[in-house]
């Protein structure tokens, strides 16, 4: 069995795709590595490459916001990205490329053994839940895979430039913590 470390070293040395190329950090994930729920967005933008660390610009601060509006603190879950290198002006992830990180982000799961995933965004539920997943229809449903309940909302950075949409994540947010108050009952 891998360890945390070795795995996250092996992150650190990928060269598996492209992204590789410009990255300043690799991008591995960050929180309680015993966490019943797990957080994952598409992949690192400009200030978690910079910092190696995920969400930590603007959307990050408003990911924060948003679970401390249902009591959970970045601190009590695990935050980590469908891919582990930034794509270059911050497109979306390439197919090839997100192939290239996701036995990196099983293994995430088979360390954690998460109860709760919750893809931040499209990209992320299409990679985890089904690739014909829509953001705007199918966010907030739930969906049980391999001992596993997951859920999509929307990524904080489009809330971030389409106001309209945060009602819905905050009815997505209160069933979350609806969910994880159950699975600790």
């Amino acid at each position: 069995m891998i360890t945390w470390e070795e795995l996250e070293n092996a992150v650190s040395r990928c060269r598996a795709c492209g992204l590789c190329r410009e990255r300043h950090n690799t991008v591995f994930g960050v929180g309680n590595r015993k966490s019943k729920i797990m957080f994952v967005g598409e992949g690192p933008g400009y200030y978690e490459d910079m910092q190696g660390e995920p969400f930590v610009g603007a959307a990050g601060q408003l990911l924060d916001r948003m679970l401390g509006a249902v009591g959970l603190s970045r601190d009590e879950v695990y935050i980590a990205n469908v891919v582990k290198c930034r794509p270059p002006k911050n497109r979306d992830p390439l197919p090839e490329e997100q192939e290239a990180c996701l036995n990196f982000l099983r293994w995430q799961f088979v360390l954690l053994r998460p109860q709760i995933i919750v893809c931040l965004g499209r990209i992320a539920a299409k990679a985890l839940i089904t690739p014909d997943f829509s953001i705007t229809k199918d966010r907030g449903k739930w969906y049980y895979k391999k001992g596993v309940q997951f859920t999509a909302t929307f990524h904080p950075s489009a809330l971030l430039r389409d106001e309209s949409k945060k009602p819905f994540a905050w009815e997505d947010m209160k069933a979350i913590r609806e969910k994880l108050d159950e699975l600790e009952k």
